[in-house]
């Protein structure tokens, strides 16, 4: 088989797993649509119309024009999601709040930044506009966490109401009954999840194709049968009739008809699980044309028996495989948000050898388990629940919109008519759609807030210590004489054998620890390399390109700077092969140092072989405890953020020599201590 055929029979595979994994929800919302908009049935018949016109162009252009013939176009290296957007940006402006850039770090295969169209004036300006504004990088930052903040919390949303409606369908069950049921049924589907998307999809693909070849036959029937002069609703005047004719009672049921596109942003966020064509291609050839002739059919009905409006069927079918999406998709967001310094440490697991981009957090997954356990047991009904899926919705999109128009200004460099028309549209049909479902706030609508809110906090009280410990290490750095120094004075210390890497945050410069590690331990390894693990706002760092090298002189003293870059889709390896990975990248560097001059052939090859012998002795980690302090004269809010939130979390998210799996016995801690 030829690569051409081999890549397509990858992409179909991926686009039949995609339909297993990303469109539960999208395709069941035609189970309570009809229903959610018309809660006190339907006053007049072409109201019916109106509502159907309604839904089918917002699923044209929100699902269809927006998000797989644009959004889906916007990914970072075939990675979706909020902070794929935001990660994007920051590789074409100076936006990120930690300063860790290097010139270097442009070179980079995966970082080169495609020019579609030349620097506009709007674009320049723009982008220094931005560069130069804190106030505007916050603003873009805490916009990015309450994108992805939102779609973590519809990730709780959507597996308690998809199972609380299937069990509830099931008549003869109590209340009680079925929600102990649907929890017992939650723990089942979060358990499965340690399989990874790849046994997840397959497993639950035949399932969701069934059901959309389902309800495409009933839809077809349904038309046919009933009236299909309901077809006249491609027709977007029976849109303007329907408010003209309902005024405020048809603004608040937009909050019902926008249940048409819950789902939509998992094709972005799930996005890194497979491919632009998959997903492409399984929404416009499947979903697509399944669920617009669902809505059509039921339209057809309800026009002969317009009184049967509140029947709602889905409550009967038993829809678990709607949660999967979401599920999916927040692990995904968390991987990106995790390695961009914007959330504790967790575990995150590759699921698939096959597929980049597939993960699992186990951590995340248990806590997701039991939230959704809690709401399901607080709430009892889809009622609320429901309320509060709209305003997930939307506001995710909004977000998406707004960081999209951004990214066509700074780097597709769009010209203005073409991005001042889709900012126009989709956010005027996004902020139409977001002031109804606001209406339904006090009745469950603060719930995704309220995840949000956590969840914000959360992200940004340790994206703002990360940043703290950071610049203290960045503005204590020790000088460049400090190792001259210690070479003059070479009785003083005792050098054993074996390679030390000491971990630091900082990208350039001695840090503050090393001199700290001298005077506790008086003897340092015959080779030190000073480990820096930088994320980059890139999904993936190929491994040749991973070691950036530096040495510190006097050069006989052996001493190297070492940052090691990871995109937010690459996996740290283990110890030994990164140990294996770290020497030959070093020998390499003193190769390379020496091939230019004369006579040093010799003396490079001396180097490369004591760096070999060293490392037989063993390669030991030497991490630094710092304890973040805040200073006695800051404000309130820092000595809250950093002397009780933040070590909260450190205390209850994973440590940074569990998170490296470095080995027990080859590690030595000292402590200090950063007043920031």
């Amino acid at each position: 088989m030829n690569k051409q055929a081999a890549s397509w029979v990858t992409t179909l595979s991926l686009a039949f797993q995609s339909i297993g994994v990303i469109y539960g929800d999208i395709g069941t919302s035609p189970l309570y649509v009809f229903s959610s908009t018309f809660p006190d049935g339907i006053d007049h018949k072409d109201d019916i119309l109106g509502v159907l016109s309604l839904i089918i162009y917002t699923i044209i252009l929100v699902p269809m024009v927006k998000y797989v013939f644009i959004v889906l176009w916007a990914n970072d290296n075939g990675d979706g999601g909020t902070f794929a957007l935001y990660s994007k940006i920051c590789r074409y402006a100076n936006v990120a709040l930690i300063p860790k850039n290097q010139p270097e770090d442009t070179q980079l295969s995966n970082y080169r930044m495609e020019e579609t169209l030349n620097e506009t004036k709007g674009s320049q300006k723009m982008k220094e506009t931005i560069e130069k504004s804190l106030t505007t990088k916050i603003v873009l930052f805490l916009v990015t966490i309450l994108g992805t903040s939102m779609v973590i919390g519809d990730g709780v949303l959507t597996p308690c109401i998809s199972v609380l409606s299937a069990v509830g369908g099931i008549k003869s069950l109590s209340g009680d009954a079925v929600v102990y049921i649907s929890i017992l049924i939650l723990i089942g589907l979060f358990c499965v999840q340690r399989f990874g998307t790849d046994k997840v999809g397959y497993a639950f693909a035949p399932v969701l194709c069934l059901w959309f070849l389902f309800i495409t036959v009933i839809g077809v029937y349904n038309l046919f049968k009933h009236d299909a002069s309901v077809l006249r609703a491609f027709n977007p005047k029976y849109i303007i009739e329907y408010f003209k004719r309902t005024g405020k009672k048809g603004w608040i049921s937009l909050g019902g008809a926008v249940l048409c596109i819950t789902g939509t942003e998992a094709m972005f966020a799930d996005l890194g699980h497979f491919n632009v064509p998959a997903v492409q291609i399984s929404f416009s050839t499947v979903v697509f044309p399944s669920i617009l002739l669902a809505y059509i059919g039921q339209a057809s009905y309800l026009s002969k028996f317009p009184e049967n409006a509140a029947t709602v069927f889905y409550d009967s079918i038993p829809t678990v495989i709607a949660s999967q999406a979401m599920i999916s998709g927040t692990f995904a967001i968390i991987s990106q948000s995790l390695s961009l310094g914007c959330f504790p440490r967790v575990k995150v697991v590759h699921t698939s050898s096959k597929y980049e981009g597939q993960v699992y957090i186990p951590e995340i997954n248990y806590i997701f388990m039991v939230a959704c356990v809690l709401v399901t047991y607080g709430f009892k009904t889809t009622v609320k629940i429901g309320n509060a899926y709209g305003i997930a919705v939307v506001s995710v999109m909004l977000i998406t919109t707004s960081l999209l128009t951004l990214i066509m200004i700074l780097i597709w460099k769009t010209k203005i008519w073409w991005t001042a028309l889709f900012f126009t549209v989709f956010m005027s049909i996004e902020l139409v759609y977001f002031s109804s479902v606001l209406y339904k706030f006090v009745q469950g609508g603060y719930l995704p807030l309220a995840f949000s809110f956590v969840l914000m906090s959360m992200m940004a009280v340790w994206h703002y210590a990360q940043k703290q410990r950071y610049m203290f290490e960045l503005k204590n750095k020790v000088p460049n004489n400090y190792v001259l120094e210690l070479a003059k004075n070479r009785q003083d210390i005792n050098r054993i054998p074996g390679i030390g890497l000491l971990y630091s945050e900082l990208v350039e410069g001695i840090p503050p620890i090393f001199p700290h590690f001298i005077s506790n331990i008086p003897s340092i390894h015959s080779v030190i390399v000073l480990v820096s693990i930088k994320s980059l706002p890139i999904s993936k760092v190929i491994p040749e390109e991973r070691f950036l090298f530096r040495q510190v002189e006097p050069r006989e003293y052996r001493i190297f700077c070492c940052v090691v870059r990871y995109g937010y889709k690459d996996l740290i390896e283990e110890p030994s092969e990164f140990e294996n990975q770290l020497v030959e990248n070093l020998k390499e560097f003193i190769k390379k140092g020496n091939q230019f001059h004369e006579g040093q052939t010799a003396h490079a090859e001396e180097e490369m072989k004591f760096v070999e012998r060293a490392k037989e002795e063993g390669v030991f980690y030497l991490i630094g405890e710092a304890d973040v302090v805040a200073k006695k004269d800051s404000s309130i809010v820092n000595k809250f953020v950093i002397n009780k939130a933040y070590p909260f979390l450190r205390k209850n998210f994973r440590q940074g020599q569990k998170l490296l799996a470095i080995p027990q016995t080859r590690l030595l801690r000292v402590g200090m201590t950063y007043e920031v």
